[in-house]
C-alpha cells in the first residue's frame, strides 16, 4: 500500500537522490548536489516556498513532487504548482503518480480557496507529456517563457 506524506528534513537525501536522478531523465541535465541541497533546506527553512510530498511502498520512499504556490487576482484564489516529479523505475507504470495527483486534486476540490493546478514539462519529456495529458491536464493554454539567471 503507498503511503503518500508530507516530507520532512529527514528526507534530505531522498529528494537530492530523487530530483538528480529526475533532471537528468527529463532534461539530460546533471545538477550540482551542493546547490540542490541547499535549495531544497530552504524550502524546508521557509514553508510559504512551498512543500515536498513523499510516496512510500512499506516505508520505503518511491516517489516524490513538490508544491509552490502561485496568487491569481484574476480568479482570486491560489493555484498549485506541480514540481519536482520523481517516481523510481522500480514503480513506474504502477500508478503511485496517479495517487499522488488525485491527492492533490482531492484536496483543490475541497479547499474553497483553491482553484487548480499547474505544471511545467521539457518538450522533449514525451513520457511526462503523455502522463500528464492522461490525468486530464490540458498543456495547450499557456506557453512557459523563462529568463534564469
Amino acid at each position: 500500500m503507498i503511503l503518500i506524506r508530507e516530507a520532512t528534513l529527514d528526507d534530505l537525501e531522498v529528494l537530492i537522490d530523487f530530483q538528480c536522478k529526475l533532471a537528468y531523465e527529463s532534461e539530460e541535465v546533471i545538477l550540482d548536489s551542493v546547490v540542490l541541497k541547499k535549495g531544497i533546506e530552504a524550502m524546508f527553512q521557509d514553508r510559504t516556498r512551498g512543500i515536498y510530498k513523499i510516496a512510500e511502498d512499506k516505508g520505503e520512499p518511491v516517489a516524490c513532487h513538490m508544491i509552490t504556490y502561485e496568487w491569481s487576482d484574476w480568479r482570486n484564489g491560489m493555484v498549485w504548482w506541480l514540481q519536482s516529479v520523481y517516481v523510481k523505475e522500480s514503480h513506474r507504470k504502477q500508478g503511485v503518480f496517479k495517487l499522488m495527483y488525485n491527492d492533490l486534486i482531492a484536496k483543490i476540490k475541497n479547499d474553497p480557496g483553491m482553484i487548480g493546478l499547474r505544471l511545467y514539462v521539457d518538450k522533449k519529456n514525451e513520457k511526462g507529456i503523455k502522463t500528464y495529458e492522461a490525468m486530464g491536464m490540458d498543456g495547450s493554454h499557456y506557453t512557459v517563457y523563462e529568463w534564469m539567471k
